[in-house]
């Protein structure tokens, strides 16, 4: 690498290959609290190089046999620390974009279904913590909650000799730009969403209960009302379920985005007899959600679980009803940022112009734990 700045998707192929690379964050602590690149290095110089101070970083001990990528917010006091770094003979290079740009990177496992008519690749938004699903049958494949440019699942599906012709939402989502309406015009695939009044563009609406086949397999929706009126989880062959933002595997949804008061706490009961209604299926039952609390590595784990080992890490799902109520109420995070806006153009089924990572930039704050 002989520039001095590498672009997001050449640190995603080093990663995602196992190539030797430092990847040295030096955002302040708060931030880096936030989100981060997962194995990377931390060391707090942010203030320290907008001061100009030349030698912020003389004392920093690193690999000498590997190149130096430095990671800042926006790609920009990265660059002085990749020059400081190069000044000392190393091999540094600055991140474009910063880790807004790495809201965008990707990488990929593959989940373990023994015995299944159908694969299924979980594609995992590690930037921002965001779990899609593509799920293939004989040549034909559907995707599940699409968080990433259609260009990555038409490839994946490409690669796996896959035909996309299905794509599902789980629920209307305010902490992404959903691309299931243009991976649909892209691929000629049917977009399904789960039935309701929200979104005002032409979809294939799903019903509590019904089925659809991806080649010899079959997805059955299952309506789960909390996180949204109308989230709704898919049940692949009895055997995987993808559960939006309705369960986590160490959590489960928040019930007040886009909620007064009141209205949080009727979705939070409703979202208590939702998750009954999952964990009366058998125990086996594999777990997939929608997102996950921390950065992913690129190891090619799938995050996913049997659902007796999800009921047994959440505490939430051991109490009983008012008590489980009122115990997500008082633990509401944060608002995932610019969510109005977010769930106003997936309700239009539009995308911004611009840089989509202006407006989804940032750690997903759809969990309670």
């Amino acid at each position: 690498m002989a520039q001095p700045a590498i672009s997001v998707e050449a640190l995603q192929g080093l990663l995602a290959h196992s190539q030797p690379v430092t990847v040295l964050d030096i955002r302040r602590a708060d931030e880096r609290a936030e989100w981060s690149i997962p194995g990377s290095m931390h060391v707090d110089v942010y203030d320290a190089l907008n001061a100009n101070r030349p030698n912020a970083l003389a004392t920093l001990n690193l690999p000498t046999d590997r190149p130096v990528v430095t990671i800042c917010g926006a790609g920009k006091t990265s660059l002085l620390a990749a020059e400081q770094l190069r000044a000392r003979g190393f091999d540094a290079h600055s991140l474009t974009g910063g880790m807004k740009g790495w809201s965008l990177a990707w990488n990929q496992a593959e989940v373990a279904l023994p015995g299944s008519k159908a694969r299924v690749v979980q594609v995992r938004r590690t930037g921002k913590g965001c779990l899609s699903y593509l799920i293939g049958a004989d040549r034909t494949a559907a995707v599940v909650d699409p968080a990433l440019e259609p260009d990555v699942y038409l490839g994946l599906a490409r690669q796996n000799g896959w035909t996309i012709t299905h794509i599902f939402e789980t629920h209307v989502h305010a902490d992404h730009l959903s691309r299931g309406r243009v991976l649909a015009e892209r691929s000629g695939a049917t977009h399904h969403l789960p039935e309701q009044k929200r979104v005002v563009y032409p979809f294939a609406p799903i019903q509590d209960g019904q089925e659809i086949g991806i080649g010899p397999a079959r997805l059955a929706a299952l309506r789960t009302p909390g996180h949204t009126p109308e989230s709704t989880c898919y049940l692949l062959d009895g055997q995987a379920l993808f559960t939006g933002d309705t369960l986590f595997l160490a959590g489960v949804g928040r019930p007040d985005l886009e909620a007064t008061p009141d209205e949080a706490r009727r979705r939070a009961h409703l979202l208590y007899r939702s998750l009954w209604r999952l964990l009366a299926l058998p125990a086996q039952t594999i777990v997939l959600p929608g997102h996950a609390s921390e950065p992913i590595a690129f190891d090619g784990v799938a995050l996913a679980g049997p659902l007796a080992q999800v009921k047994a890490q959440v505490a939430l799902l051991h109490m009983p009803e008012e008590r489980f109520v009122e115990s997500i109420l008082a633990r509401i995070p944060a608002t995932p940022p610019n969510h109005q806006r977010i769930v106003e153009f997936n309700e239009a089924g539009l995308l911004p112009q611009g840089d989509l990572t202006d407006w989804e930039a940032g750690a997903n704050r759809c969990a309670i734990a």
